[in-house]
């Protein structure tokens, strides 16, 4: 889950753009090759963005919550989206390709440990590496958090969101037959996996619209349409996702797994009223995490430039960063 909202105001709490001193397409195996890039500081402290989705790509707003004067910024779009190839592509197209893909990448570039930023399902998929790299994590910095469980699955999709946006839920609704409404996630599977082009972008923009329309809390409605081939990758990739259960082994398995954790310092950054995210989920990982902090932010929904949140991560990146270079 995850959509970078164009908000007015978000750009006072961010750096000036900064542009890459290295891109690259990366041969991940399996016929992918996903897209990297790096800026900031070639020898600062190094973060790796994890960008949400699956599939919706990382952007250039995502370089400036860093100080580019101390950090070394990776970024990289995940398999099948953003500029990765090949685009919209599900085939070996997993959670556990992407662990495989981001330590591809930390070894690669030559980093031994590196702080972990991300929002949503890039907040998921930093804590599922984290437990399976805990020696990898310098740091973690997590943004409405999504934890990959059922609960969270049958909130969005199974009409607990729908019952404060029943006019956009009924939108989204609509487009299936009343008798498989039951199960909306398999419903729209069908028909973004059609084989038809024009069906599956109707559906994959239908899809991403429910979810973009509730990404801000400023937002009261649908905006334009998402570009077809954006909207193609990003609902097509959290289908295949959502369709398997993130592919991990059990319902929870973050939470009952948090003792990997142990050891790993984390900022959790969460918007009281996410729509898309509830806070019982950032909620119940600070419980479970004894090494992390929650900052709620009030007035605030789920998208990565709202205001408060923009800001809040820019303190965060600078305090982390000032820790981590304490001659600074």
């Amino acid at each position: 889950m995850d959509k970078v909202a164009g908000q007015k105001g978000a750009a006072q709490f961010l750096y000036p753009a900064i542009d890459p001193y290295d891109q690259r397409m990366l041969d991940v195996g399996n016929g992918h090759r996903i897209y990297v890039e790096q800026c900031g500081r070639p020898d600062g402290v190094p973060v790796v963005v994890l960008h949400g989705g699956p599939g919706g790509g990382c952007s250039p707003a995502m370089r400036r919550y860093f100080d580019p004067a101390h950090y070394r910024v990776i970024l990289f779009d995940q398999r099948g989206c953003g500029r990765s190839r090949p685009h919209a592509s599900v085939e070996d197209n997993t959670t556990w390709h992407l662990v495989a893909d981001i330590e591809k990448i930390r070894e690669t570039l030559g980093i031994d440990r590196w702080v972990l930023f991300g929002g949503s399902w890039g907040a998921t998929l930093a804590l599922i590496y984290a437990q399976t790299h805990p020696d990898r994590a310098l740091h973690m910095v997590l943004r409405g958090v999504f934890l990959m469980t059922q609960r969270e699955l049958k909130w969005f999709y199974g009409g607990g969101a729908g019952q404060f946006w029943p006019d956009m839920w009924q939108r989204f609704v609509d487009l299936i037959p009343e008798d498989e409404r039951d199960d909306l996630i398999a419903a729209y599977n069908r028909r973004l996996f059609s084989d038809d082009l024009m069906q599956e972008t109707r559906f994959a923009r239908a899809w991403a619209s429910w979810e973009n329309t509730l990404a801000s809390i400023a937002n009261d409605g649908p905006g334009g349409e998402s570009p077809a081939e954006y909207a193609r990758a990003f609902a097509r990739l959290e289908n295949h996702y959502f369709s398997n259960a993130g592919f991990l082994e059990e319902d929870g398995q973050i939470l009952k797994n948090a003792e990997l954790l142990s050891g790993i310092p984390g900022t959790i950054v969460q918007g009281r009223y996410d729509m898309i995210c509830p806070p019982v989920s950032a909620h119940a990982l600070h419980a479970a995490w004894p090494g992390s902090k929650l900052v709620m932010i009030p007035r605030a929904g789920h998208a990565l430039s709202e205001p408060g949140i923009s800001a809040q991560l820019v303190r965060t990146t600078n305090a982390l960063r000032r820790s981590l270079t304490p001659d600074d």
